[in-house]
């Protein structure tokens, strides 16, 4: 029944039950790189340290017996399943479990087996590859600390979480630090989605699935975005970028806690937490009709404020930069000349953590290339960084005098960017833009113009 081992390490455990697909399965893989494993009547065992894929393919014929639980299998064997099931059965959710995710009809041809086994073993080769290369998470300076222990104690609550921080502060990391601190939903799956991508009209069908047949190309049925966070975290970034329709149809799915999907009339219980992340007031988008005050309130229930790369200070910014740079340069991460430092320190990066790889990035490329800190090249680079920068003494009436009302604004507000920028009329970005483009820096002490 086992075909020869591979390179690729590709195990396929198969649960006929009643149905006869066992030996279909072998001689779809037959001329593959995998062991196909008959695992009725055996306990699977795997090691979860293990670099070989495995893939469990099951008959829903065995959902009900006594011996097969499939919460319990799944989580033990931490392996993607591929259901096979009779075609008419197939839009049928009684039929499924929570936690199934990818269907082959009874009938299934060895191209299609084929398709579907090789995709799911890609995916979890692909999520494995990322967690592999997730970054360390730096907290060094005092603000920081105390934001990570906000986001520790929320973590396992089953509130609602908006995160609200500028782009590139690393908001969707702080959203895996509360899925992955809550005893329950951490140990389902992590969806993550970006609401300013989801395609005009492709709402309904993302997020709430449809039925096989219902529409042209509708194959197969397919798991919207809330029932894949199934027992797991939902995501939602650039939640301010969701229109006002949308909005409502989010709403109730949070209210009501079950969806039903396009082209079906069965509505399906689903049960995750929700976590939001924006880098618009949404406030003043309510103020404006933009956002539903509804949804805010719900989505609102706690609020944690990401502190940038300025706010974060001298002492991250240093940190962060030599880990990034760490992962070009391993050998060198130690070595960063003062001069270097001294440039990271006192340049701002609007684009904060994911600006501020980039940079680590170039420098890292250029110093491998030429084998040498070439201070000349990378004085460049940051060069290029400064543009757009006004020097004081180059500054028309006009600039003097919105830079002296940001300075006034910023000192009746006790330098607390958000409260300066609602009272200015202004977004916390454009008012961090002004202040790049002003040299405001702190109490208005003057940064640097030139590169030592």
């Amino acid at each position: 029944m086992k075909t020869r081992p591979s390179q690729d390490d590709l195990d396929v455990y198969v649960w006929e039950g009643k149905s006869d697909i066992a030996d279909r399965v072998a001689r779809a893989l037959a001329n593959f790189d995998a062991d196909v494993i008959r695992a009725d009547n055996i306990a699977v065992s795997r090691d979860v340290t293990s670099v070989r894929m495995s893939v469990a393919i099951i008959s829903v014929t065995v959902i009900d017996r006594p011996s097969f639980s499939v919460s319990d299998w799944q989580a033990g064997h931490g392996m993607p399943v591929v259901w096979v099931a009779a075609e008419a059965r197939n839009s049928d959710p009684r039929v499924y479990p929570p936690e199934y995710s990818n269907v082959l009809t009874a009938d299934f041809t060895a191209a299609e087996l084929r398709t579907l086994v090789f995709k799911v073993a890609g995916v979890v080769r692909e999520q494995g590859s990322r967690a592999k290369a997730a970054e360390p998470l730096i907290a060094t300076s005092a603000c920081m600390r105390v934001f990570l222990s906000e986001v520790e104690a929320f973590a396992d609550c089953d509130s609602t979480v908006l995160i609200r921080g500028e782009t590139g502060v690393g908001k969707e990391r702080v959203a895996r630090l509360l899925h992955e601190g809550h005893r329950r939903y951490g140990k389902g799956p992590f969806v993550a989605v970006n609401c300013g991508a989801i395609p005009d009209g492709l709402f309904e069908s993302h997020f709430f699935g449809h039925a096989k047949g219902a529409f042209t190309g509708a194959t197969f049925a397919h798991k919207g975005y809330f029932e894949q966070a199934q027992e797991g975290t939902l995501f939602l970034d650039e939640i301010g970028d969701l229109p006002l329709y949308q909005q409502v149809k989010l709403l109730r799915v949070l209210e009501q806690s079950c969806v039903t999907r396009l082209g079906s009339t069965a509505e399906i219980p689903v049960d995750f937490r929700l976590v939001a992340a924006t880098n618009r007031d949404l406030r003043e988008l309510v103020r404006q009709e933009l956002f539903r005050a509804d949804l805010y309130y719900r989505l609102a229930v706690i609020e944690l404020q990401v502190p940038n790369l300025e706010e974060r200070g001298a002492v991250d910014k240093i940190a962060i930069f030599k880990a990034l740079l760490g992962q070009i340069l391993p050998e060198q991460e130690d070595e960063v000349p003062d001069w270097l430092a001294a440039l990271v320190t006192r340049t701002r990066f609007p684009g904060n953590v994911r600006e501020l790889r980039n940079v680590a990035e170039r420098v890292g490329v250029m110093v491998r290339q030429f084998r040498a800190w070439d201070r000349e090249r990378i004085g460049r680079i940051f060069a290029s960084l400064a543009e757009g920068v006004i020097p004081a003494n180059e500054r028309s009436p006009q600039e003097l005098a919105e830079r002296n009302r940001i300075v006034g604004a910023l000192d009746a507000h006790g330098w607390r960017r958000q409260d300066t920028a609602s009272f200015l009329g202004i977004s916390r970005k454009v008012l961090w833009e002004k202040m790049r483009k002003y040299q405001i820096v702190g109490q208005d002490a003057e940064v640097a113009g030139e590169l030592d």
